[in-house]
C-alpha cells in the first residue's frame, strides 16, 4: 500500500472507517436490494424464491465467509435489514449474508404451527398449520442450498414478524440447534389458543441455549377496542381482544424464568408508539444490536490513543479474538484488515515503529492470503531501511497476487540497494 495516510487523519477514523468501508458500494439502482434466486423444494413440492444480499466488502478473491441472516417475508423486510447493516455492520454487528425467504404465497400455511378451523369463534378456511413442513424445508433444503452456493458460515440468525415471529419461536423451541440468534417481532403467540406457548412451558427448562440469543418485541396495540388497557393492567384483562398481547408477555415471562437454567440470552422490548404494521422497522434495528451486543468493540479509547502501550493493545486484540471465537464457535479476525493496516501506517507516521510492526504482523496473521498485508509489511521494512526484508515481503505479495505492480516495486527496491 502507498504511504498516503498522514497524521491529518485523526484517530477517530480508526473506528469510523469500519462503517465507511462498508458504505463504499457502487450500486446501479439506488433502492435495489438483494439478488433473486430460487430453489425447488421436494418437501414443499414447489419452487421458492429467495433474495440474497452479499456484504459490501465481499470479493471472491478473499475467500471469506460470513454469518448469515434468514429473513421471513424477505421481499418485505430484506431492505430494512440491509439498511440496518449498512449503518451498523463492522463495528456493531458483523458483516453478514442476508437471505430473504419469500412467503408471498402460502404464508399462513407455512408459518403457522398447528391446524385450526376456527379463529376467535369465526370459521377459518385458509390452509394452515404446516410449520413442521416449512421447518424441514429450511433445515434440509434451504440451508444446504445457501451453504453450497454462497460464502456463509454456520452462524445463523432468523428474523420473523407476526406469523413469522410465531414460526421463529417455533424454531427456537423445536429446532434449537439450527440458529444461534432469533428476532421474533410481535409474534402471533395467540395462535390456536396459545398452543405453542403451552408447549414451551414443558420444553424450555430442559433445552440448552448456550451462546444463543432471542430478541422479542411487542407493539402498542394491547387491546383492540379499549385504550385504557396498558402494559400495567393488560394481564388482568380476560377478553380475546388482548389475547395477542397477553400471549407475548406470558412467553417473555416464561423465558425469563428459565434463562438461568437454559442459558438463553433474552431481550424484550415494548413499543408503545408502534402498531403491528410499523413495529418491524425499530425491532429489526434494536434486535440486531441486542443480539450482537457481544460483538461491539471494547476499549476503543485505548485503541485510538497513541499513548497506549503496545502490550496493552495486543492484549485487547487477543481478548477480542477469543471472545469472537467463543460466540461464533470458529476463528474470526478481531478487526478488519483495513483497520489493522491503517493502524500500522498511522503508527509509522507517528514514529511508533514497534506498534506499527505489531499491527502489520497481525494483518498478515489474520489475513494470510492478502497480498496487500504483505506489501504493507514491506513498506514498514523499507521505512526502517531493511531493504532485504522489504523485498522478501513484496515477493510474497507478488506470489499471492501475480500483480505486475509488485514486480516493479521489487525492481525499485533492488535499485535502492545498489
Amino acid at each position: 500500500m502507498k504511504n498516503g495516510l498522514k497524521i491529518a487523519l485523526t484517530t477517530g477514523l480508526m473506528i469510523l472507517s469500519l462503517n465507511c468501508i462498508n458504505a463504499q458500494v457502487n450500486q446501479r439502482f439506488l433502492q435495489k436490494v438483494g439478488v433473486v434466486d430460487s430453489l425447488y423444494s421436494q418437501i414443499l413440492n414447489e419452487s421458492r424464491n429467495i433474495y440474497v444480499q452479499l456484504p459490501a466488502s465481499y470479493t471472491p478473491e478473499k475467500n471469506q465467509k460470513y454469518p448469515v441472516v434468514f429473513i421471513l417475508d424477505g421481499e418485505v423486510f430484506l431492505p430494512t435489514v440491509s439498511d440496518v447493516q449498512n449503518y451498523y455492520s463492522g463495528g456493531f454487528t458483523p458483516e453478514m449474508v442476508l437471505v430473504g425467504i419469500s412467503n408471498k404465497k402460502n404464508r399462513i400455511r407455512d408459518l403457522t404451527t398447528s391446524t385450526i378451523t376456527t379463529k376467535y369463534g369465526m370459521p377459518f378456511n385458509e390452509k394452515n398449520g404446516e410449520a413442521d413442513h416449512f421447518s424441514q424445508f429450511i433445515e434440509k433444503e434451504l440451508i444446504p442450498f445457501i451453504e453450497n452456493k454462497y460464502p456463509v458460515t454456520n452462524f445463523r440468525t432468523l428474523i420473523g414478524h407476526s406469523y413469522g415471529g410465531l414460526f421463529t419461536i417455533h424454531m427456537l423451541i423445536n429446532h434449537p440447534t439450527l440458529f444461534a440468534n432469533y428476532i421474533a417481532i410481535d409474534p402471533s403467540l395467540d395462535w390456536d389458543d396459545q398452543k405453542l406457548l403451552k408447549k414451551a412451558q414443558g420444553l424450555l427448562v430442559g433445552q440448552k441455549y448456550k451462546n444463543k440469543s432471542l430478541f422479542m418485541s411487542l407493539s402498542g396495540q394491547l387491546h383492540m377496542q379499549n385504550s385504557k388497557i396498558t402494559l400495567d393492567n393488560v394481564m388482568q384483562d380476560t377478553t380475546d381482544f388482548s389475547l395477542f398481547a397477553r400471549s407475548n408477555i406470558a412467553f417473555s415471562n416464561l423465558i425469563r424464568q428459565n434463562a438461568k437454567k437454559n442459558g438463553l440470552v433474552f431481550d424484550w422490548k415494548f413499543y408503545p408508539g408502534d402498531i403491528h404494521g410499523t413495529i418491524p422497522f425499530p425491532s429489526i434495528m434494536d434486535g440486531l444490536l441486542s443480539l450482537f451486543k457481544w460483538y461491539q468493540m471494547e476499549n476503543t479509547d485505548k485503541i485510538n490513543s497513541f499513548d497506549t502501550p503496545k502490550d496493552e493493545l495486543l492484549a485487547i486484540i487477543r481478548y477480542r479474538e477469543q471472545k469472537l471465537k467463543e460466540h461464533f464457535t470458529y476463528s474470526e479476525p478481531p478487526y478488519p484488515e483495513e483497520l489493522l493496516n491503517m493502524s500500522g501506517y498511522m503508527n509509522m507516521d507517528m514514529q511508533q515503529f514497534e506498534k506499527a510492526k505489531m499491527y502489520l504482523e497481525l494483518a498478515i496473521e489474520y489475513y494470510p492470503e492478502s497480498a496487500n498485508a504483505f506489501d504493507s509489511m514491506a513498506d514498514y521494512y523499507e521505512a526502517k531501511g531493511d531493504l532485504n526484508n522489504a523485498i522478501k515481503y513484496v515477493s510474497k505479495a507478488l506470489e499471492l497476487s501475480g500483480n505486475d505492480f509488485y514486480k516493479k516495486k521489487i525492481e525499485g527496491l533492488k535499485m535502492k540497494k545498489k
